[in-house]
């Protein structure tokens, strides 16, 4: 494939903070790469030097086609559309777009102005405007943030008719398994590049991760062996010293020579001292495995106050309806104490909405939504931009108390924040780390109802599966909005769903629902299945061949391509 687009050696830094170090890759035609890295490590640093719009400190950015044409979606929460000029200028193609995406809504001015649209239908009129500009290089910076599975599955499904390339910064795993061939990570400054979508990076991840803490436990123990042998060594090269140095005596004179015996012993360990340390030296200047850096394991820690009852919500006839727009009626259905429930519906449905209503914000037009009196409930919305600008972190949490306060910097700590941004304003801080204010703000209450608005917004993949893995012990009751597919898939094992202007209770997760609306399944897509099973059975097995193997030997060689092979096969059948 053609070379596009080639950065070479490129350096940034903000300040006295590094930020990018010796970054070297290259963007090829027709590939999708997907762009990973905790929250805060320059992912978008990275697409912004790509973009021109901010300049390196050292390196280059070299575009092969003079013309190259970039389509750019900035991560952001608020889109600036100005519909006028564009309905002028590409409303047939955007109308086209837009209902594609699933945009109920039609385009006027008044129809797309920011008080009506949604995040997710803003984010989909900025992705249908830079679709109509027909661009070489794609480079978007989380494409799906806000936006409901019939547009993940759009985008996907466009990302793979897509002729050109794509540079692509997203924290969905299930997206960017279905679109990218190739990752790259920034860590520490630095980018490390993996063959394969998430799914095969997380694996090729952890067994170099694997195979370096083998390699450096067998040279630390090296290190030891030759140290002991040192330690010994100087001991009797001391003794030895002693010995030539001492006095005359009768016994001595008896034993002539024995001076200088003792002198030739000293010089010969001292010898063998300098020998074992400079082998040592040159040993770990040319092989230096160094000591595996521990992925930050992020801790959120969730308290329930017991239970409530059986039903702690019941909705009979539930109504609700905004003058000549109805969002949904004649709605019944309950939550028990301690079910996990996924709320599922199209952008504009009225998820949101429906919360806002659970939390007496929003009135109910008919009918009736009850709640226990006793519930204790913590809500995280999908917006950042409520926090109070002005304070700190610390200062947004108000905690009194030492304990208090020591729990929530280590909470923080865990979390891959670092103690100098909790004393700065929250305006200057990311969008994932005034994510992360917000729960840590939660994390310090204490509650039996947990309504997540979208939590996985603007978190990084480490943190979404730490949070996947202790929501999972959490013992109260959740109620999830996401179109993170794998999270819910992997939380929820019951639905609310808002369709055809209802809500409606399934006592099922949402890939048995799909399934139970009659999305029938080919005989081409179950033999396609049962490969994907039996390849993924062989790359187990070879990974666990593999990681007893010394790098440099021919089977590790051989194991290691066919690896490759398999994770390429795998993806172009996925």
């Amino acid at each position: 494939m053609t070379v596009i687009l080639q950065v070479k050696q490129l350096n940034k830094s903000f300040g006295e903070r590094d930020i990018l170090k010796d970054i070297s890759f290259e963007i090829r035609n027709g590939e999708k790469i997907g762009l990973v890295g905790w929250n805060g490590a320059g992912k978008t640093t990275l697409m912004k030097l790509l973009m021109g719009s901010i300049q390196p400190d050292s390196g280059s950015i070299t575009k092969f086609q003079d013309s190259l044409k970039i389509g750019y979606l900035p991560q952001s929460t608020d889109y600036t559309i100005h519909t006028d000029q564009e309905m002028i200028e590409e409303a047939k193609d955007l109308l086209r777009t837009t209902s594609e995406l699933g945009l109920v809504k039609s385009i006027t001015k008044e129809g797309a102005s920011s008080d009506t649209l949604s995040g997710g239908e803003k984010l989909k009129l900025a992705l249908a405007k830079i679709w109509t500009q027909t661009p070489q290089l794609l480079c978007l910076d989380e494409p799906t943030n806000h936006m409901d599975m019939k547009g993940v599955n759009w985008l996907v499904s466009e990302l793979n008719k897509f002729a050109g390339a794509a540079i692509i910064i997203s924290h969905d795993r299930y997206f960017l398994d279905m679109t990218v061939s190739k990752i790259y990570e920034i860590e520490d400054c630095r980018l490390l590049e993996y063959e394969g979508n998430y799914t095969a990076y997380r694996q090729e991840k952890k067994r170099r991760l694997d195979q370096q803490t083998r390699d450096y436990g067998k040279q630390q123990r090296k290190i030891k062996m030759i140290e002991d042998q040192v330690a010994n060594l100087k001991q009797w090269s001391e003794k030895a010293h002693r010995e030539a140095g001492k006095r005359d005596n009768p016994g001595e004179r008896k034993q002539m020579g024995l001076k200088e015996f003792e002198r030739v012993k000293a010089k010969k360990k001292d010898n063998q001292i300098k020998s074992k340390t400079k082998r040592l030296e040159i040993e770990l200047f040319k092989h230096k495995v160094e000591k595996p850096k521990e992925e930050v394991q992020v801790k959120f820690e969730f308290e329930t106050d017991g239970k409530r009852g059986k039903r702690i919500l019941e909705a009979k006839g539930l109504t609700k309806q905004f003058d000549a727009r109805l969002l949904f009626e004649k709605s019944h259905f309950y939550v028990k104490h301690g079910e996990r429930i996924g709320l599922v519906g199209e952008n504009g449905a009225g998820k949101t909405t429906f919360i806002k209503m659970l939390l007496d914000q929003e009135a109910i037009t008919r009918g009736s939504l009850w709640k226990s009196s006793s519930l204790k409930i913590a809500y995280l919305s999908q917006e950042v931009s409520d926090l109070p600008s002005n304070k700190t972190a610390l200062e947004y949490l108000d905690l009194v108390g030492w304990e208090r306060i020591s729990k929530a910097r280590t909470i923080f700590a865990n979390m891959g924040m670092q103690e100098e941004k909790l004393t700065k304003p929250l305006n200057t801080l990311s969008l994932g780390e005034k994510t992360r204010v917000k729960l840590v703000h939660m994390i310090m209450q204490e509650y039996d109802v947990l309504i997540l608005d979208e939590p996985t917004n603007h978190l990084d993949l480490p943190s979404r599966e730490q949070m996947e893995a202790t929501l999972c012990t959490f013992n109260g009751t959740l109620i999830i909005i996401s179109h993170d597919r794998y999270f819910i898939e992997k939380l929820c094992d019951k639905l609310l769903v808002i369709e055809n202007n209802r809500i409606k209770r399934v006592e099922t997760g949402i890939k048995e629902y799909e399934e139970s609306k009659g999305v029938q399944v080919s005989s081409s897509e179950k033999e396609t299945r049962e490969k994907l099973a039996i390849l993924e059975a062989r790359i187990t097995e070879l990974l666990g061949k593999i990681s007893m193997l010394k790098r440099d030997s021919q089977e590790y060689s051989d194991i290691d391509n066919e690896l490759l092979k398999l994770m390429q096969l795998k993806k172009e059948l996925a």
